[in-house]
């Protein structure tokens, strides 16, 4: 993973706990869900409106879980697109506390581009390819691996 050029600062809640009183694991994938969003959105890509017309579904998620979050943590999540394919892209994720920099979680996600009304993935439109490949300097054509 490289340097994250997008990142979001993250609210925590109450009934984000578990028992422990730390962060439930099952609630940083929330976060990130959250943050792919919030950067879609920074990129002018999607406005946030019609889900039939978000072009994205998850197909492989793996996450790492590397220290508790606490509830009194200021924490934010980091998202950068590593990788465009001709119909997916990769997207990692950093969960860090805000103040020292300390990784609490580290997550990849593959993307692929799909057409929910036709219920098929397609290639990824090339507004995307040229917006995403110029943030985050990756070159815009597909990417093999």
């Amino acid at each position: 993973m490289t340097e994250f050029r997008y990142f979001l600062p993250i609210q925590l809640r109450y009934g984000d706990l578990d028992p422990q009183w730390h962060i439930n694991n099952a609630r940083f994938l929330t976060y990130m869900e959250h943050t792919r969003l919030s950067y879609l959105m920074h990129l002018g890509l999607f406005e946030g409106h019609n889900f039939l017309e978000f072009p994205l579904i998850v197909a492989d998620v793996h996450i790492a879980f590397l220290a508790p979050i606490q509830h009194d943590e200021k924490i934010r999540v980091g998202m950068q697109i590593s990788r465009l394919g001709k119909k997916s892209m990769t997207m990692e994720f950093i969960i860090e506390n805000e103040v020292t920099g300390e990784a609490k979680s580290r997550a990849e996600f593959i993307m692929v581009t799909y057409d929910y009304h036709q219920r098929k993935s397609v290639p990824i439109w090339d507004e995307w390819r040229e917006k995403i490949a110029s943030f985050e300097g990756i070159p815009p054509g597909p990417q093999v691996g």
